[in-house]
């Protein structure tokens, strides 16, 4: 049994850090809003700290799953943050999805301090984290990701380090894009059919198991076709992500033409009063022209 705090409960976070109690860790558990970290004590046990500090204090691993750059600072930094009470030794495991810039930041923070920082962004959705099949995606010294790797793989499908501080928001990166196009052809085929009359399971069906197929098109057609966008990973969210992607590549030369066209498509959405619709709500500002 090892010693470990998740800060974060949102809805990847409250079932990852559920898996870990699961596995027979003691988990020490924090949220900003208080009720959800109670509420998770009272289904998987263990306990709530007050602040991060408070609740990274003694453990040998500190997990984080927050909602974007300004959150994890919060949650790392000053005299309430965990690495205020980290002990030297001790790892802090990041699977937000962040900039590659925050990571190396608080890499270098966490070092002056003795902490190892692993970047660990995941993909998977609401229900590979659920399900313990989640894709985590690793930056970070060799030495410090083998440590925590067989803690992660209580809720990995697939856990690999990519390289070195920032290689795994990097990577995380790649998954967005290639998701954003994804979604989009998906979208685009599913309102042709629609126009030209087709039964859009029915050519899903078909070309699924062709070439076209895709884990979007297999788990999220019968959705789209639904007009049921209340679930999986929201629009906002991805806009948040997409962002960083363009401003990456950005800074080192990249051309992402069809990820800034998504992006716009998916500021369209929000427009529509989609923000916290998922993703494949591509689809219904097709079908809403």
């Amino acid at each position: 049994m090892t010693k470990l705090t998740f800060l974060g409960l949102g809805v990847m976070g409250y079932p990852m850090a559920g898996h870990l109690a699961a596995a027979g860790h003691n988990v020490t558990v924090y949220n900003r809003t208080k009720t959800k970290s109670e509420a998770w004590v009272a289904q998987h046990g263990g306990s709530a700290g007050a602040t991060p500090a408070t609740a990274a204090e003694g453990a040998e691993i500190v997990f984080a799953c927050v909602g974007n750059d300004d959150d994890l600072r919060a949650v790392c930094l000053g005299p309430d943050g965990a690495f205020a009470s980290m002990s030297e030794g001790s790892t802090f495991v990041d699977h937000t999805t962040v900039s590659a810039a925050v990571t190396r930041e608080l890499y270098l923070a966490a070092k002056d301090k003795g902490i190892a920082f692993i970047d660990a962004p995941v993909s998977g959705g609401q229900a590979g984290a659920e399900n313990g099949q989640l894709s985590i995606m690793c930056g970070g010294d060799q030495s410090d990701y083998d440590r925590t790797e067989p803690v992660m793989n209580v809720y990995a499908k697939l856990c690999r380090r990519i390289g070195e501080s920032g290689a795994g928001q990097m990577t995380k990166m790649c998954n967005q894009i290639a998701i954003a196009g994804l979604v989009q052809g998906l979208s685009e085929a599913l309102h042709f059919a629609s126009k030209a009359g087709l039964d859009g399971a029915a050519v899903v069906e078909v070309i699924s198991q062709g070439a076209a197929g895709s884990w979007q098109m297999s788990n999220r057609y019968e959705t789209m076709l639904a007009d049921h966008f209340e679930h999986g990973f929201a629009v906002d969210w991805m806009r948040k992500d997409l962002g960083i992607c363009l401003a990456t590549a950005n800074e080192n030369g990249a051309s992402l033409p069809v990820t800034a066209l998504v992006d716009q498509f998916y500021k369209d959405v929000q427009k529509m009063g989609g923000g916290r619709w998922d993703t494949s709500a591509l689809y219904k500002r097709l079908q809403s022209s």
